[in-house]
Order: structure tokens, then sequence, then C-alpha cells
């Protein structure tokens, strides 16, 4: 059943799982479109690579600025409210989405990322939304979007799952394995360059207790876990992006809004028309 027109879509309460980059992403492209009762959750301590464009420093900065969105982080859900008030984005620390009792949110959107589905059911609002492989379009969630690079990169699925995940870093500027950063051991995490560095192929970022992280190509480090964090051995812990141009560390990814405006085109799908274009009616499962 679709909602009614009565309700102004800028009423719609939003929570986005996870404010890593690509939920960063999908979260301003949804600010900018007049959604602006937005909940951000996520973990205690996230591990986001670019940094600079994910919501979740907020968790640590209490504040945290993405091309001119502020979001903030809050301790309970009932703060939601007054940051939509001051026009920020709440960011709360809640893996299991507890919020959701207290919101009751007209969509959410799965954007953790974990290649697999940590909790989130197709009856936890009107319209679940989830990102990449993990998911199925019509079991746990109502569609999906394809987060894999590619030619099918943001397509809608309406039934069944994303492509599997394939193990290998997405493509840029030719480069794709050589270009993250991965934890030579485990231990704690400490940088000594910062994100925005241009760096030569081989040349020092960080340390993982005394184990030198070196960069696998030369370009511009676009990205870097913040330090001070406990990492495992094999962990994507940095990213260089040969293109160099040290505005894509500041910036929304092309990646990420195209995915943000996917969601944005399920959610108009299933609250601003009857039904989408294949004839099957994004709505809430009996």
């Amino acid at each position: 059943m679709n909602q009614p027109r009565s309700q102004a879509l800028s009423e719609l309460k939003i929570i986005v799982r996870g404010a890593g980059d690509l939920a960063t992403g999908t979260a301003c492209r949804l600010y900018r479109a007049g959604f602006h009762k937005l909940l951000m959750t996520e973990v205690e301590r996230p591990l986001a690579v670019r940094r600079l464009v994910s919501f979740c420093e907020a968790i640590y900065d209490r504040s945290w600025t993405v091309e001119g969105i502020r979001a903030v982080s809050i301790d309970s859900p009932d703060e939601a409210l007054d940051a939509w008030q001051q026009g920020s984005i709440p960011v709360i620390v809640d893996p299991s989405n507890n919020s959701k009792r207290f919101l009751k949110p007209d969509v959410i959107v799965d954007a953790i990322l974990a290649k697999r589905n940590i909790g989130t059911k197709i009856i936890d609002a009107p319209l679940v939304i989830g990102l990449g492989p993990g998911f199925i379009a019509g079991a746990d969630v109502h569609c999906v979007v394809e987060t894999n690079r590619g030619h099918d990169l943001g397509r809608l699925i309406l039934q069944g799952p994303a492509a599997p995940d394939t193990g290998v870093p997405g493509e840029i500027g030719g480069h794709s394995v050589r270009r993250v950063i991965r934890a030579p051991s485990d231990g704690v995490f400490q940088a000594e360059l910062d994100i925005g560095t241009n760096v030569l192929e081989g040349q020092v970022v960080g340390h993982v207790n005394g184990t030198p992280v070196s960069a696998g190509l030369a370009g511009v480090l676009r990205g870097l876990i913040r330090p001070g964090v406990e990492v495992f051995y094999g962990w994507k812990i940095g990213d260089v992006d040969p293109r160099g141009d040290a505005a894509n560390c500041t910036t929304i990814s092309e990646k990420a809004r195209a995915i943000g405006g996917t969601v944005l085109e399920a959610i108009l799908m299933r609250f601003n028309v009857p039904c989408c274009s294949s004839g099957a009616p994004l709505s809430q499962s009996s």
C-alpha cells in the first residue's frame, strides 16, 4: 500500500545503517533532494578509510562536514529531533539499529557494506533498501542497489541479489589491487602521512606495531584509516588514487553519487508513484 499523498515527501523519516563514504554519499544526495529527516547508525569505533568524506567521523569529533552538509553525533534517538531542527544529520552509535523502534522510519537503507545481511529485515520499514551483496530483493529487503563497479553500477534490483563480492577492488585510473593499502600484520596503526599527500610507489605511509605500511603505487593518498585504531592482517587501511587529484580526497566519489541516486529513485518509486516501471509495487510485504 502506497504512502498517503497527504504526507509530504520531505517528512519521510529515513534511517541509514552505516556512515562510511558510500553511506555518506547516499545521505548527502537524499539531503540535497529535500529529505532532511535522516538518522545514521554506526558502530562504537568506525573504521572508515575515506574518512574525510565519511559522517562516521562525527562519532569521534562530535560533528563532521562533507560538501557543506553537517553531521552531528547524538547519544539517544530522541536527540535526532533537535539535530533536524538545526539542519544537521544525526549520527548515533547503534549497530543493532534499535533506533528504529523510537523513530518508526518510513525507509531503512542498509549501507553497512558488510557483504552479508547482519540484521536488516523487510518488515523493518515500509521500504527497506540493501546496498550491495548479501541481500535478496523480495526476501529480506524490498530492493537492492548494485555497488559493483562496471556497467551495472547503481542498477536497482527488484528481485534477487546483487552481483557476488569478487574480492577484487574496483579499477581506478587503470589500477585495482595495487591501489589498496592493507595491514601487514595485526596491531595498532600509526600514520606518518595525511590524507591528500602525494606519494611515490613504495613510500611508507605509516606503521602497524613497527612494521612499515607502504603505498603500492604513486598517486594521492585518498584514504587512510584513523591513526591509533587496532587493525588485523589484510585489512584495508588505505587507498591511493593514481589520478593524483587531491580534490578527490574531500569530495564524494562517482560511485557513492551513483548509488545515492538509485536510493533516491527507489524512494520516489515507492512514495511518489503508484508502482515502478515493471508493474511491481515497492510496498511492505505481508
